[in-house]
């Protein structure tokens, strides 16, 4: 074969061509379904911010909204409520972690670390109880937080873990007040 010589196409090299397309496509398409419902449900994609208005909350008064599928409590705390979990020493914690997403993972749990600045007074977490998922009763406990009485898991007015079997303090979700009535969960 010289340099001048082309070659011409065969129907043999047609036919491996299509027959390559042909599994590629079929494999695209036993693949697509699995790859497809990985991705996350609608449901969840619609509930992935939640604004609340909060503006009926007075010291004292809670809301629980459900934000990806699970509880958030919103409470405006008391002065009395407030100072008593500033009082509270890290060291009578079982978990030192603010387990706040809205700060660096290893900041400790103090009564700031576990609000925003200038809003102290309120506490947004996610009230399912560290433990077994269970849900915490609100305004209970003998440390006048949550309790959760399937295990006897006893959370302060800052949603931190003070006794029984839950290992880790209640989340703090990412959340910002868009306005001094609003809240954005997410």
């Amino acid at each position: 074969m010289s340099a001048n010589d082309t070659i011409d196409p065969t129907r043999r090299d047609f036919l491996y061509v299509a027959t390559g397309m042909a599994g590629v496509v079929g494999a695209g398409a036993v693949a697509w379904p699995f790859i497809d419902q990985m991705r996350p449900d609608a449901s969840t994609l619609a509930a992935s911010s939640v604004e609340v208005d909060v503006s009926s909350l007075t010291p004292g008064m809670s809301l629980t909204v459900k934000w990806r599928g699970k509880p958030v409590a919103i409470r405006n705390r008391t002065e009395k409520e407030m100072k008593d979990a500033e009082a509270v020493s890290l060291s009578d914690l079982k978990d030192p972690l603010a387990r706040n997403a809205n700060l660096a993972s290893d900041a400790p749990a103090t009564d700031a670390n576990r609000t925003v600045p200038g809003k102290e007074a309120w506490m947004v977490m996610v009230q399912v109880c560290t433990h077994l998922g269970c849900i915490p009763l609100g305004e209970q406990g003998e440390y006048g937080g949550w309790f959760c009485p399937c295990h006897g898991s006893a959370y302060d007015t800052a949603g931190r873990i003070r006794k029984g079997p839950a290992p880790e303090n209640m989340a703090i979700p990412i959340f910002s007040f868009i306005s001094d009535t609003s809240i954005r969960i997410g």
